[in-house]
């Protein structure tokens, strides 16, 4: 009997299946805080075979994305029953060279559904779960900041029952882009232990993601704060900001429709 599923339960109908079949569309609200951190701390987190970028392109620049998404499968059947489109995440980027190649990474990202964290994992994200907030922007009323100058979003991440990180975004005006960390296609390996847990890995390759049909909005820009804080289950106070470059709203839209194995 075939058994359908992306990638499971998998049964012969499919519908239980945890993901709908490919392509993923997502469309969302990005808030951006860019900083430089030391190059040291970012090279410590990258595998073997994977560098800095050179020095000329700003090796301890880091992204720190707050999103706020919709998504759903090819139909849009998600989009009726909301809970199954919507979730947060909160996520971690640089850059870095594979093959003399310029990409970006994600070296650390939570979300908040069980969807999300999964298909995080088909695609090379080293998702974990946590509870991420971030201010909406309005058109009416005083319950949120305009799309103008002056408009003041915060954003907060938690993992554990411990707050991880905090920061604001303050804009100023419109922007030429939402920064330049995350825009490259991103590097990742999907790692998975053999059952023997014997320390090798049955699945270990290395992969390039991208989306397809990305359709930005306007980008705003500003300046921002960002403060990181310890926990005993995460490192990413490793990734401390020595000095904010700025901040950024943007509303994206983007399709997932596979990868690309670089090596297996």
């Amino acid at each position: 009997m075939t058994l359908r599923g992306v990638p499971f339960p998998r049964t012969p109908s499919g519908q239980a299946s945890l993901l709908p079949p490919t392509p993923w569309h997502y469309s969302g609200d990005l808030l951006t805080v860019e900083y430089r951190t030391d190059p040291s701390a970012v090279a410590a987190l990258l595998p073997d075979g994977v560098t800095l970028a050179h020095d000329g392109e700003d090796p301890g620049a880091v992204a720190f994305i707050w999103a706020d998404w919709q998504s759903c499968g090819d139909n849009g059947e998600e989009l009726l029953d909301p809970v199954r489109s919507q979730y947060k995440e909160a996520y971690v980027v640089v850059r870095c060279r594979y093959r003399d190649q310029l990409f970006s990474r994600c070296l650390f990202i939570w979300v908040d559904k069980d969807f999300a964290l999964v298909r995080g994992y088909l695609q090379g994200y080293p998702k974990k779960l946590g509870s991420i907030h971030q201010t909406r922007p309005v058109t009416r009323g005083r319950a949120g900041p305009r799309l103008a100058s002056g408009g003041t979003f915060g954003m907060t991440l938690a993992a554990s029952d411990r707050r991880l990180a905090q920061a604001t975004v303050t804009l100023k005006g419109e922007s030429d882009t939402n920064g330049f960390v995350n825009g490259h296609a991103m590097l990742h390996h999907r790692w998975f232990p053999r059952v023997e847990l014997d320390g090798r890995d049955s699945l270990s390759e290395v992969v390039k993601v991208t989306g397809v049909d990305v359709d930005p909005g306007p980008a705003y820009g500003g300046s921002a704060t960002l403060e990181l804080f310890d926990s005993p289950t995460e490192e990413l106070a490793s990734l401390a900001p020595r000095e904010i470059l700025g901040g950024y709203f943007r509303s994206v839209g983007s399709t997932f429709n596979g990868g690309t194995t670089l090596e297996a």
